[in-house]
């Protein structure tokens, strides 16, 4: 079950249309059907699927079990950061896959988690998705935390929510910025020309990045950038946004023969330890190609001194 609470910049949308860019596997369509059969609760009742919102409402979403999808354990070694009785962070490799979908239901993290923990994962998620408190796109690298039991991944679901864990980014983007920070606040949602991507659209839900510039190079800045929000593809489309994409996006930007998808890693996470309240600040290096290319950049500036 999916609780969402829309805020107030939401007033006056369609319940169903909200559903639809609210959870991103969920058409309009598929909205209005969950609606109409009683799958929808607006504060604990049944609301018409034409009701509109006024913010700050709870809404229980019941959503279908997903296709079968065998998860099972794989001997996939992980490169694991931490590790106790309650959570386990790794540094996901760029091309792995978060958990099984259609498609892809083998060498993902989960199943790689499944052979690593066996049954000490949290079921919240269900069994697709075991252990597993957020997600980094498939060609983003670095940290991801998931949890082992129920009440571990109940408490970093919360600080999640309160954006007590947060999640920092490096990244190289398209260009060069000309601030040396600043912080991108433009709400995110489905694009209405292809629902494939995200996009800044004036209806979507709030969205907030932070960055700052590390370097400047000819035709490229290297940035930190920190979410306060967390929705899909959100670093990727606020920096689209900007005029500035991530330099190897093939979806917002575009593909480069030098990297294999978009340069952005998952370098830092702090988070308050489930068990203990232990604040925890984990971090992992830059992977090799990023590593070479920051290089290759910084060789490219100096020649043109």
């Amino acid at each position: 079950m999916e609780i969402l609470r829309p805020a107030g910049e939401e007033a006056g949308l369609r319940l169903d249309v909200y559903l639809a860019r609210a959870l991103p596997d969920l058409t309009r369509s598929a909205a209005a059907r969950l609606i109409e059969t009683g799958q929808v609760l607006l504060d604990g009742k049944a609301p018409p699927k034409s009701c509109r919102l006024a913010g700050g409402e709870v809404i229980a979403v019941t959503l279908p079990d997903p296709e079968p999808v065998d998860a099972l354990p794989e001997d996939i070694p992980l490169d694991v950061v931490y590790e106790d009785q309650d959570v386990i962070v790794v540094n996901k490799p760029k091309g792995m896959v978060v958990h099984p979908a259609p498609g892809h239901s083998t060498g993902t993290l989960v199943n790689a988690l499944l052979c690593r923990c066996g049954d000490s994962l949290s079921g919240v998620g269900g069994a697709v998705r075991p252990g597993i408190v957020h997600r980094i796109d498939r060609d983003t690298s670095g940290l991801i935390i998931a949890a082992k039991n129920d009440a571990a991944h109940l408490g970093l679901s919360a600080q999640l929510a309160d954006h007590s864990l947060a999640r920092t980014y490096e990244a190289v983007a398209e260009g060069r910025l000309r601030e040396d920070s600043g912080a991108v606040d433009a709400p995110i949602g489905r694009s209405p020309r292809d629902r494939k991507k995200m996009a800044v659209v004036p209806d979507g839900r709030r969205a907030v990045t932070h960055y700052e510039v590390l370097e400047r190079y000819r035709g490229a800045t290297y940035l930190r950038c920190r979410l306060e929000t967390g929705r899909t593809h959100q670093i990727r489309v606020h920096m689209a946004h900007l005029g500035h994409p991530i330099c190897g996006d093939p979806v917002y930007g575009r593909e480069r023969p030098d990297l294999t998808g978009q340069c952005l890693h998952a370098a830092a996470l702090t988070f308050l330890h489930p068990r203990t309240g232990e604040r925890m600040t984990l971090t992992c290096p830059l992977p090799e190609e990023f590593r070479r290319f920051l290089e290759k950049l910084r060789r490219m500036e100096g020649q043109g001194e």
